[in-house]
């Protein structure tokens, strides 16, 4: 049984995997990181996903980690 405070919004758990997407990739160094994420976000993500994430980046700027907050700018050019 979980507690309806442990449940984490959507917003919450999309922000938290692209963090920790970001976070397991950052070994890779910044540019790569940030490209790796942008991609993997890119194929991996269905189109209602990306376009949030891109809206909750631009509501919530610090939300995301700097490689990620990259990936999603990159992801919507």
């Amino acid at each position: 049984m979980s507690d309806e405070n442990d449940v984490m919004s959507t917003a919450d758990r999309l922000i938290y995997m692209a963090n920790q997407i970001a976070r397991n990739l950052a070994a890779q160094g910044d540019a790569e990181a940030v490209a790796s994420t942008a991609s993997h976000i890119a194929s991996f993500w269905d189109p209602h996903m990306r376009a949030r994430i891109v809206a909750l980046a631009a509501e919530q700027p610090d939300a995301l980690s700097p490689i990620a907050a990259q990936a999603v700018r990159r992801i919507s050019a």
